[in-house]
């Protein structure tokens, strides 16, 4: 049986859908007023809602270490992809306490529990940023003031399953680059579809990295299953420009490209704009300052050594994302 923490989130429901597609056995930690409507969506979607029965729901949190050992019980593995991500300053604290100190906890009680393997949801944020490098497995963490909250949390968080790792948990780590979904339109990278939706006029002259949600929660359960332990894999299929992301949504939404270019006059307005927007609405801005700086960098991510594993064939970002438009058109668009 496996324990997945996470499951109400993007990653999470899409690994749960996968498990149970399979006829695997799972218990899933939701906090007491976590919605189920983003997991219930994506079963309904590929009409699979009959499958949720199957899902042993537990209600508690990452610092509830009674709900953790009570989700533990049974089982052999455990998929930790529980965080909090955000790129708001205010958040830090949260997420030293949940990300940090919450994965601490899992791997205290896997060591405790004689857990077989331990899967931990990293994030690309944890590699270096170093100007003009493809970052693979090997681009360590270095402390920078360029460095976001989220990066330190995941990084720190990180440390806790290398520690483990060295007190005998057998461990897999991934880091998935910008994840492309259908979760809440309102939150996350699912937001760029809703404001492109609502006439996003500026682009960036950045590059990153993207993956198909579905991708990360299949290379999730396809490393488990190898008998692959103690390493970490970069998730990603391809770097794209900012600006051809937001163009190939606009298209698939049939709606204006973004047309003005991001000065750093621009950015410094738009950051804090969106900062004075997210206090009347109460909405997490989807740019922050951090995301600003780092919305201006050409950053690229290798996939060399997660192909090599699993001899794994990436969805095309484009196939993606006319997807998930598709969805965003039915399900929020419409409304």
């Amino acid at each position: 049986m496996i324990f997945l923490t996470g499951g109400t989130g993007l990653v999470g429901a899409h690994i749960l859908l996968k498990l149970t597609e399979s006829g695997q056995k799972v218990k899933a930690l939701k906090r007491k007023r976590s919605s189920l409507t983003v997991i219930k969506n994506i079963f309904s979607h590929y009409k699979k809602t009959n499958l949720l029965q199957s899902i042993e729901w537990i209600e508690g949190d990452l610092l509830d270490l009674f709900s953790l050992q009570e989700g533990i019980n049974g089982c052999n593995t455990v998929i930790h992809c529980a965080a909090i991500v955000s790129f708001n300053p205010k958040d830090f604290k949260k997420m030293m306490k949940i990300n940090v100190e919450g994965t601490a906890n899992i791997v205290n009680i896997c060591l405790e529990n004689n857990i077989d393997k331990l899967a931990y949801i990293s994030s690309i944020a944890t590699l270096n940023d170093e100007k003009n490098q493809v970052r693979t497995e090997d681009s360590f963490w270095k402390e920078s003031k360029s460095n976001s909250q989220y990066a330190k949390s995941k990084y720190l968080s990180e440390q806790e399953v290398w520690r483990g790792i060295e007190e005998g948990l057998n461990s897999i780590i991934v880091n998935p680059s910008v994840i492309l979904g259908p979760g809440d339109w309102q939150k996350g990278s699912s937001q760029m579809f809703e404001k492109v939706w609502k006439g996003l006029k500026f682009y960036s002259s950045g590059s990153t990295g993207y993956i198909d949600v579905v991708d990360v929660a299949k290379c999730v359960i396809k490393l488990l299953e190898k008998e692959i332990i103690n390493e970490r894999f970069i998730l990603n299929a391809e770097n794209k420009k900012y600006r051809d992301i937001f163009d190939s949504i606009a298209e698939n939404l049939n709606k204006p490209k973004p047309h003005i270019k991001v000065s750093p006059l621009i950015k410094e307005i738009t950051w804090r704009i969106e900062w004075l927007m997210s206090l009347i609405t109460n909405k997490s801005p989807l740019i922050t300052k951090e995301t600003a700086n780092t919305a201006m960098k050409n950053k690229s991510f290798s996939n060399e050594k997660i192909i090599k594993a699993l001899d794994y064939k990436f969805i095309p970002i484009e196939e993606s994302i006319k997807h998930y438009s598709q969805w965003f058109l039915e399900e929020y668009a419409n409304c």
